[in-house]
């Protein structure tokens, strides 16, 4: 089932908050709010969706909990990690680029791309919520895949910011915990819980929805993710040449055995 009208709330509500954040951000000189808004763009959307629903099935409220626990954590991760630093030197870079008027630039560039993005991937959020499906097998199996996706990437956050409050640590590369067997496990879990999403969306009979999670894996890999983090981070930190050699980027998996010399 598929309803335009309530997928164009969600697009008008996603909108609304990009150009506040943009507002906000033009003002400080930072754009960097852009990612403590990234999962609200989904808990916004998820309670517009059901507002503007016909009828709610208890899938519906399910996901509601699910996208609010992992929207309002990861949210506040970010901010609290971001908050009375500088600018994020990966959307300096895009300043860099795009002066002068930047601060009308970014409109679009930053907020409103960002925007449309999470709109699109919020597919499996809108399917579930239209979907009247009884609970099944498949929801339960959607839950587990997201605990585990959750549990990475809460877990893989915390032990990166221990890791890096730690002085000594400067330089160095963090690869124990579950960043011993996965270079990104931040990354994993955020596809985990998007594949997890679209499970919920396929038990609602909403199958055509697979492109949210398809395009979010790609961006955590190929885009906003490993690939742009991974850029030129062998050149700031050397040891991080044989992490790579040692670990895998985004699946976990143990590591390989060192070189024999």
């Amino acid at each position: 089932m598929f309803d335009l009208g309530v997928y164009a709330n969600g697009l008008t509500v996603a909108l609304v908050l990009a150009v506040a954040a943009w507002i906000f951000g033009t003002a400080r000189r930072d754009v960097s709010i852009v990612d403590s808004l990234w999962s609200l763009f989904f808990l916004a959307m998820t309670v517009t969706y059901l507002a503007s629903a016909p009828a709610l099935a208890e899938r519906a409220y399910l996901l509601l909990f699910l996208v609010t626990v992992w929207a309002v954590r990861l949210s506040l991760f970010i901010t609290l990690r971001n908050w009375g630093q500088p600018e994020d030197h990966r959307y300096q870079a895009i300043r860099a680029d795009n002066e002068p008027g930047f601060w009308y630039k970014s409109l679009y560039i930053v907020f409103g791309l960002q925007a449309i993005l999470a709109w699109i991937i919020s597919l499996p959020l809108l399917g579930t919520v239209l979907g009247g499906a009884p609970l099944g097998w498949l929801d339960f199996f959607a839950v587990a895949l997201w605990l585990v996706g959750f549990g990475f990437e809460a877990l893989g956050d915390q032990q990166l910011a221990r890791f890096k409050a730690d002085p000594a640590n400067r330089g160095k590369v963090l690869d124990s915990g579950l960043w011993r067997y996965t270079r990104h496990p931040n990354y994993f879990g955020e596809a985990c819980m998007w594949w997890a999403f679209y499970l919920l969306a396929l038990a609602a009979g909403a199958w055509w929805t697979i492109i949210g999670p398809v395009l979010m894996t790609f961006l955590l890999l190929r885009v906003s993710g490993v690939s742009l983090l991974e850029k030129d981070i062998t050149e700031r930190r050397p040891a991080y040449r044989d992490y790579i050699r040692r670990t895998n980027a985004f699946f976990p998996g143990p590591p390989k055995p060192p070189q024999s010399t």
